[in-house]
């Protein structure tokens, strides 16, 4: 009896096993491991601001709500969206239902509403918002003149994965056509996002290029993941130096690659290696200019870099620019290593999706604090 429990058990290894190597698994992609980006920056020193932004995020990490389960992840969505809240941002914010998807324009003084710009939150697709992400949202706005459409994707565990890339597919099809002030065509339309966003911001994109939509005219990826097999090399080898996600995360891609595998086919709800869920394995010919950008310390830095250069190989224009020493996203801080990296986003955006004449949406003397 027991021979046959062992035998049954060994079977079920051996098939779960199979279907992660099989199905779940990627093509090797190790041949868009290089070239290697050279940094955007000919400093490598941090400054004394991201060094403070480091450490009282490292403390908080250190220092985790005494909760669990659907308890402490609500008070993680909490505590992320009044960050962003506790931001002080010169922009108008309204909020708008953009063909059924919760959203907000995020405007600043200069914004032209024909110039519009899709933006889609980062959090690990379980927590973030646009309240959330105002900090780069108002920036983006100001950099690139354009009236920022911020959406409240459904998030996971509540709902599925591919729920959450409708709601942007929606964003999308739906600011096309529609604008802060009334119903109208887009003069010009750029997609961005970050981290769980940024993934989500590729995945849209071509997905409007399959559907045969008009094509935005630059993308705009920060710190994103490209590919949920986790086969990339600094989700391991950054694992100590992303004070982000490292011990978050590192367990998970730690973890024996089988195991890795069915945890992300379990959160997800999808195969890891469907282009839906994984854009870097999807088709990246005829995609907009594309501007990914990245941190060094980041384990989602071979994410970023196997997306350019792939995307470059199939044809695409994609710019890849790193920072030596930068957290996850840290475009959503007030530091120097963000101003420098906006800046870029600023030059990209000034030649791949030039600026109409700015039609000013809020006089400079009636500039407004978000709505609570």
């Amino acid at each position: 009896m027991l021979l046959m429990l062992l035998s049954v058990l060994l079977t079920l290894v051996i098939i779960l096993w199979l279907v992660a190597v099989l199905v779940f698994d990627s093509k090797d992609h190790r041949e868009y491991d290089s070239p290697r980006p050279a940094s955007a920056v000919a400093h490598d020193h941090e400054s004394t601001e991201h060094k403070a932004a480091v450490r009282d995020i490292t403390a908080g990490l250190a220092a985790p709500p005494p909760a669990a389960g659907k308890e402490l992840l609500s008070i993680m969505r909490k505590q992320m969206d009044e960050r962003g809240e506790a931001t002080r941002i010169v922009a108008e914010v309204r909020p708008v239902d953009a063909g059924g998807v919760d959203a907000e324009w995020v405007i600043a003084a200069n914004a032209s509403p024909g110039r519009r710009l899709l933006y889609i939150h980062g959090g690990a697709y379980v927590m973030g918002s646009a309240r959330s992400h105002r900090p780069i949202t108002s920036r983006l706005s100001e950099i690139s003149s354009s009236a920022v459409l911020s959406v409240n994707y459904r998030l996971m565990p509540e709902n599925s994965r591919m729920a959450g890339i409708e709601d942007c597919r929606i964003a999308y099809a739906w600011v096309l056509e529609n604008g802060p002030d009334a119903p109208g065509a887009a003069e010009t339309l750029i997609v961005a996002g970050d981290s769980s966003g940024g993934n989500l911001a590729l995945t849209t994109v071509a997905w409007a290029r399959d559907s045969g939509l008009p094509a935005a005219s630059a993308v705009v990826a920060l710190s994103p993941q490209t590919d949920a097999t986790l086969a990339s090399p600094s989700l391991r080898g950054n694992t100590d130096t992303d004070v982000m996600q490292g011990k978050s995360f590192g367990p998970v891609v730690r973890a024996p690659r089988a195991i890795s595998l069915w945890l992300m086919f379990l959160m997800h709800r999808a195969n890891p290696s469907d282009p839906q869920i994984s854009p870097l394995l999807g088709d990246l010919s005829n995609l907009p200019p594309t501007l990914l950008q990245a941190s060094e310390a980041e384990m989602f830095l071979d994410d970023a870099v196997r997306y350019a250069n792939k995307a470059t190989s199939h044809g695409s224009h994609a710019v890849l620019q790193t920072w030596p020493s930068a957290m996850h996203v840290w475009h959503a801080f007030d530091v120097p290593e963000a101003d420098e990296a906006f800046l870029e986003i600023e030059r990209f955006l000034s030649a791949h999706a030039a600026r109409t004449p700015p039609v000013t949406s809020v006089a400079p003397d009636e500039r407004v604090e978000p709505h609570p």
